[in-house]
């Protein structure tokens, strides 16, 4: 079992210039996605934007995937592969992203709402990113990991929608994932304790129905079991 990879303040502010360059990347995506497009010309765009800023996408030839972003539409959950798809109204639009800068990672993912949404995919977002504040509140040191998961699963389940628990958070650092293992569940006071240097990736995976998921024969992408929408934010936390 790999121990968990305590990092220096210094360390911490590399991680953080990657992260910074994640954000501005989901932005870029921002300005761009729309109706009409395929998700295929957004990857593109990450490239480009990354490479031009002295990065390489962290998921790029990661364990053989062939793209810069994870994109996954509507019931698919997380590990979407960029296609031909035309992003349409009314779609939600999973967008994970990932660099390395300097040796580090940062690691972040956001679900865009297309134009107009049903009421059922509007409180799924809004919840998702509640439940991803929530977790952040707990992640202090002299926590515990079940404190983070309890705080998501608490949050979602209350609403009525599954929380994924086949696919958890993680450290994040000079690896795309590194120990601790961060579940979107738990109990309260349970888990490892949280402690200075540590860099946790917290990524909450919401359901609007049932909490489990399908994983594909393409050994990457993950829908919802019951194809209902699934939300998805991730943040890194140091």
């Amino acid at each position: 079992m790999s121990k968990i990879y305590y990092k220096t303040s210094e360390e911490i502010e590399l991680i953080r210039e990657s992260s910074l360059l994640v954000s501005k990347t989901l932005a870029e995506v921002a300005k761009i996605i729309r109706p009409g497009i395929t998700t295929k010309s957004l990857d593109d765009l990450a490239y480009t934007f990354i490479s031009d800023h002295g990065a390489i996408p962290a998921f790029l030839n990661y364990n053989g995937f062939p793209n810069s972003l994870c994109i996954s539409p509507n019931d698919q959950v997380v590990h979407g592969f960029p296609n031909e798809y035309i992003i349409q109204e009314g779609d939600l639009i999973s967008v994970d992203c990932g660099v390395i800068k300097n040796k580090y990672f940062g690691d972040s993912a956001y679900t865009f709402s297309i134009g107009e949404i049903d009421e059922e995919k509007q409180k799924l977002v809004e919840v998702t990113k509640q439940c991803l504040l929530l977790a952040i509140e707990k992640a202090v040191v002299g926590s515990r990991i079940g404190d983070v998961g309890f705080a998501v699963q608490d949050h979602a389940e209350k609403n009525g929608f599954g929380v994924v628990k086949e696919l958890v958070g993680h450290g994040v650092g000079v690896k795309l994932h590194e120990k601790p293992e961060v579940p979107n569940y738990g109990k309260r006071g349970s888990g490892i304790k949280l402690e200075e240097g540590m860099v946790i990736a917290i990524e909450p995976m919401i359901n609007a129905g049932v909490a489990g998921v399908k994983f594909w024969s393409d050994g990457w992408t993950v829908t919802s079991k019951d194809n209902k929408p699934s939300a998805h934010f991730e943040h890194t936390v140091a």
